[in-house]
């Protein structure tokens, strides 16, 4: 009796041929894009301690409090695989003294990520997001050219009917007076709420414009907003980042009640959504986080950031076709034998050697089903090894040559120069 067929887990996913290579090709539009505005690659580690995300996230938000996929270790010590991107970031650039490097601090991630969330169409619980994080300045023009970059690269990957929500949180102590105001609304009507928004008033009032329950989004029509409670020097670093945005030509809309699943966010608060995905519309945001590092244990330090998710920009992305590189030799067995075999390799090593893109026959195929493989994979030439001699075959200009075998590298790279 055969073993029964295994899975891969629910919510997640295997990455095959055309999906890993439009994921290069995001990964390689991101990092030219972000590397000419001057942004470093960085790597964390999968998993990091518990306590760097109920610190950093809040331990009142749902990827904290639902969402987290935690373990223990032998010695009782408690780790998560990161939900998230800001957090591990700001924990290396405390860890490794970047405060002392020119400010800002400019990185930028691609990574894996999990959350323990209902799986559905884009949204899975291990998910990739490319990042990027601004560290060491409170310009407002750190504000709009990180909304730009990203606006860029969703233009670049194609992502259709992009709309940008703006707005700004204010400072945590203008943020504090504002929320006895909502919590003091919200209790005033607390019978049309969700039970869940109920239990939120004390600890996450502001989660109540992010519903979809029907009483509570028509409660929320009249809530007192955050935009009309900020203080002066809130005010006018909004009003920056928006002439900036002006200027660039970029368009948007202030949304006083957009809100974000994160503590950490002070002032600047961003979102990208895509009408083409539905009611799952979000692909992309972030904004400013003033005090985060500090709250890590690093000195007083401001940030900017946003992260996008990978699956969400392909799948509200145009569609595209991503070739693999093109062969420029495919080595062909022109009769069995190990002799034959033995010359081929050396030639396929040496093609290699010398920078070409080369694949060698591998399959059993005979010489007709080999040539259908070289055009298959789109090969330039196709040298076709016998124990004695060698043929090189133009697949475009469809000519065939015999010549030494110790000529045939040379006469690809050859032909490049000729082109």
């Amino acid at each position: 009796m055969s073993a029964p067929k295994l899975k891969a887990p629910r919510g997640t996913f295997d990455i095959l041929g055309e999906q890993a290579l439009a994921r290069e090709a995001l990964e390689a539009r991101a990092g030219a894009l972000l590397g000419a505005a001057g942004y470093e690659r960085i790597e964390t580690p999968v998993f990091e301690s518990t306590d760097l995300f109920a610190r950093g996230v809040g331990e009142s938000t749902d990827i904290v409090s639902k969402e987290m996929f935690s373990f223990e270790d032998g010695s009782g010590r408690s780790y998560t695989l990161r939900p998230e991107g800001t957090a591990p970031t700001c924990r290396a650039y405390i860890e490794h003294g970047m405060h002392k490097r020119r400010q800002p601090v400019k990185l930028w991630y691609l990574s894996s990520f999990f959350r323990r969330e209902r799986p559905q169409d884009g949204r899975y619980r291990e998910f990739w997001q490319v990042g990027a994080e601004a560290i060491g300045s409170a310009d407002p023009a750190v504000d709009a050219e990180s909304i730009t970059l990203l606006a860029t690269l969703l233009t670049q990957m194609g992502v259709r009917e992009v709309r940008l929500r703006l707005s700004s949180l204010g400072s945590p102590e203008a943020r504090g007076e504002y929320r006895e105001r909502l919590q003091a609304y919200l209790r005033a009507n607390e019978e049309a709420l969700s039970a869940e928004v109920r239990a939120r008033i004390d600890l996450n009032p502001l989660r109540a414009f992010d519903t979809d329950h029907p009483g509570t989004r028509e409660v929320m029509k009249s809530a007192p907003l955050l935009l009309d409670h900020l203080e002066q020097d809130d005010l006018e670093h909004f009003a920056e980042v928006r002439g900036m945005l002006d200027d660039a030509g970029l368009l948007y809309e202030v949304d006083p009640t957009l809100v974000r699943g994160l503590d950490y966010y002070t002032r600047t608060l961003f979102e990208f959504t895509s009408d083409a995905l539905g009611a799952q519309s979000g692909v992309a945001g972030g904004g400013r986080y003033d005090r985060l590092v500090e709250q890590l244990g690093g000195p007083a330090t401001p940030g900017m950031g946003w992260a996008a998710g990978i699956e969400r920009i392909l799948l509200a992305g145009e569609a595209q076709h991503f070739a693999p590189a093109p062969i420029e030799l495919f080595v062909a067995l022109g009769e069995d034998g190990e002799a034959a075999r033995r010359a081929a390799f050396a030639l396929l090593v040496e093609a290699r050697s010398a920078g070409l893109a080369a694949q060698m026959e591998l399959g059993g195929r005979s010489l007709k089903g080999q040539l259908g493989q070289a055009s298959a994979l789109g090969a330039r030439y196709v040298a076709i090894v016998g124990a004695g001699e060698t043929a090189l075959r133009d697949m475009q200009g469809g000519g065939q040559q015999t010549v030494p075998r110790d000529t045939v590298v040379h006469a690809v790279l050859r032909s490049h120069h000729e082109i």
